[in-house]
C-alpha cells in the first residue's frame, strides 16, 4: 500500500502512525485495498523539497507537498474499474516537507496531525488524478479531501 522513506530527517513513530491511519482510509474510501497499488511517501526537509521542486517543476522555492503520479486519471479509473493491476503497480510518490507541515500547522492554528493528514490526503488525490487548477476540479478534490479528514475526525 505504501512505503515511507526519510530523507535527511529522523525517523518518527508519530509520523508513521498518522501516515498509516490516513493512507488506510484513503485506500478504503477509493476501494483500493486489494489493488496492490503502492505509494512512496518521502518525508524530508525544506532544502531537499526545494531541490525536487526546482528539478521537476522548475520552481525555485521550498513547498509543503509534491506529488508525482504514475497514471493519468482516465487510465487509473480504467485500471480500477477492471481491477487490472500488475503486482504492486506504483501509484506514485508524495514528497512532504515536515518543517513546512509544522510551520503551516502553527500558521493556520491546526494540530500537526491535522496538517500532515491534509498533506497526505492532498497528495493522494493528486496521485489519483485530481487537480485544483480549474474551480470545478478544485471543488471536487476538496470534497474528497474533507470527506477523509472528517471520517478520521481530524479537524484541528
Amino acid at each position: 500500500m505504501y512505503e515511507i522513506l526519510y530523507q535527511d530527517i529522523e525517523k518518527n513513530k508519530e509520523y508513521e502512525e498518522i501516515i498509516k491511519k490516513v493512507m488506510t482510509q484513503c485506500f478504503k474510501v477509493e476501494n483500493l485495498e486489494k489493488s496492490k497499488l503502492c505509494i512512496t511517501i518521502i518525508l524530508t526537509n525544506p532544502e531537499n523539497i526545494k531541490k525536487v521542486n526546482q528539478k521537476y517543476r522548475e520552481v525555485d522555492r521550498a513547498t509543503d507537498v509534491l506529488s508525482f503520479p504514475m497514471f493519468e486519471r482516465d487510465e487509473l479509473d480504467k485500471k480500477i474499474k477492471q481491477k487490472n493491476f500488475d503486482y504492486e503497480d506504483i501509484l506514485g510518490d508524495i514528497v512532504i516537507s515536515i518543517d513546512k507541515v509544522k510551520e503551516q500547522a502553527e500558521e493556520y492554528g491546526h494540530s500537526f496531525e491535522r496538517e500532515l493528514s491534509y498533506m497526505l490526503v492532498h497528495g493522494f488525490y493528486h496521485l489519483m488524478g485530481y487537480d485544483h487548477v480549474q474551480e470545478i476540479d478544485k471543488i471536487e478534490m476538496r470534497k474528497k479531501e474533507e470527506e477523509i479528514l472528517s471520517t478520521l475526525k481530524v479537524y484541528q
